[in-house]
């Protein structure tokens, strides 16, 4: 199998990936690549998507590093759909199979493995059974060969309806996708609606879902292949991963836990997922590493500090950087944070909560101004390396880059952080995208409200 150093690409895992486009005939397919692991994974999404939006969400971005650390994985946007081309009307499935021999062909991939999830299985199909030569082997998630409700022209025609009705709210997504997760918020997933298609697009989706019977080709896949089903999966019935597991001739079914269609909002069921699709396709599952956690990253900085040192004179700095640092320490305690350490004139904190990190902030900033200090904090959430008593990586850099921008007096967080804050009553500003020294694409930030 080649693998061609591909623009963008990563050397350890998750990074922010460049996204690049590749000519589906007169149609761009966004596409994005991250790792640098010994075979290439074709991840093809299903129903709709949004790359950018996949590196932001933290369930998804985690989804991305785990099949990151053991390939070279290649995502993309189908047409119509996220950082693609909107087309017009519904493009059939040989069309959108194509897609992914396009994306293949422009990050120089000879043969990979096959990502399928849901919507992506019967594409992945079709791939297999007309390029044989180029895929290795094949993993499908809660996907059919022909869909079990939508053939149904009464469910297709209400499914339609709920789209007028509720997409764009996070409503559709949350009703028919994640029925059974109380922790998923609502504007986070009106977003990934917005993100990924208009209404129209997702109406056309739906309905050449109902059009697809991929069940006459099963017998011409010999790719080694597994079927992964969630056991009471509400959206795809479990008899449509077992009727591929049948007919694929040698295919692997694995059954899951669960009702939920979507699992990216289920941090066990990601590692299970990407547990079980690395042991398949390497022969072994690593450990999950317990020094990578989740969480919201807190830089505070004393604005013009050298200034007012030397305005005020050692002994009387002395004592206001104490003042700080203990009126720092206070705020951390109330809002449960993690002090990791003191850098001059400022803090380095996490939280296992953005709202309580948010409050804290706000919290640090107003008390602080009693003394007459002024300080910038930055925030952002995703993954970081525990290191001793130290933390490291990508997400800790960003929030090092905010707190650099941030103003006066001022918190300055990702739409990582405000998008998973939602509903808990904090307001933000828009403080619109900025280009972030070592990161090659722009960052939205949104300012605190007190």
């Amino acid at each position: 199998m080649a693998n061609k150093p591909s623009p963008g690409s990563a050397g350890d895992g998750m990074h922010f990936s460049q996204t690049r486009y590749a000519k589906s005939g007169d149609v761009s397919i966004a596409y994005q690549v991250t790792g640098n692991g010994a075979f290439d994974l074709v991840f093809v999404p299903g129903f709709v998507s949004n790359l950018d939006f996949q590196l932001e969400h933290p369930g998804w971005s985690h989804l991305v590093s785990r099949l990151s650390n053991f390939s070279r994985l290649i995502r993309f946007d189908k047409r119509g759909t996220g950082l693609s081309d909107r087309i017009a009307g519904i493009a059939n499935l040989e069309d959108r199979m194509d897609d992914v021999r396009a994306v293949m062909d422009a990050v120089g991939s000879e043969r990979a493995a096959l990502f399928g999830v849901s919507e992506g299985g019967p594409m992945s199909l079709l791939f297999a059974a007309t390029y044989p030569e180029r895929v290795s082997a094949m993993v499908l998630y809660g996907s059919y060969a022909i869909h079990p409700t939508l053939t149904d022209e009464t469910f297709l025609r209400q499914q339609i309806d709920s789209i007028d009705r509720l997409w764009g709210s996070g409503e559709f997504v949350k009703r028919y996708f994640v029925p059974n997760n109380v922790a998923v918020e609502l504007p986070v997933l009106a977003r990934f609606e917005r993100q990924s298609a208009s209404p129209s697009a997702v109406a056309a989706i739906l309905r050449m879902n109902s059009e697809i019977d991929a069940r006459h080709i099963l017998p011409m896949i010999h790719a080694p292949t597994l079927v992964l089903h969630r056991s009471r999966d509400t959206r795809m019935s479990i008899d449509a991963g077992r009727y591929l597991a049948n007919h694929i001739p040698g295919a692997k079914m694995v059954t899951l836990p669960g009702q939920n269609h979507l699992f990216v909002y289920e941090p066990e069921m990601i590692d299970r997922v990407a547990g079980e699709v690395e042991e398949f396709l390497t022969g072994s599952r690593r450990e999950i590493e317990t020094d990578r956690v989740l969480a919201t990253v807190m830089f505070t900085d004393i604005v013009e500090s050298t200034k007012r040192a030397a305005e005020l004179g050692d002994r009387q700095w002395g004592t206001l950087v104490d003042n700080h640092d203990r009126m720092v320490r206070e705020q951390l305690a109330r809002f449960r944070g993690r002090e990791i350490k003191t850098l001059g004139d400022g803090f380095l904190a996490t939280f296992d909560g953005p709202a309580r990190a948010v409050r804290c902030a706000s919290s640090i900033v107003e008390s602080l101004h009693s003394l007459g200090i002024d300080v910038r904090v930055g925030l952002h959430t995703g993954e970081i390396e525990l290191k001793d008593d130290d933390v490291g990586g990508i997400a800790v850099n960003i929030a090092a880059r905010i707190a650099g921008i941030a103003g006066p007096g001022s918190t300055l967080v990702s739409s990582t952080v405000r998008d998973l804050v939602a509903g808990s009553g904090l307001r933000f500003a828009d403080q619109g995208p900025h280009l972030l020294k070592g990161l090659p694409e722009e960052l939205h930030l949104y300012a605190a409200l007190v």
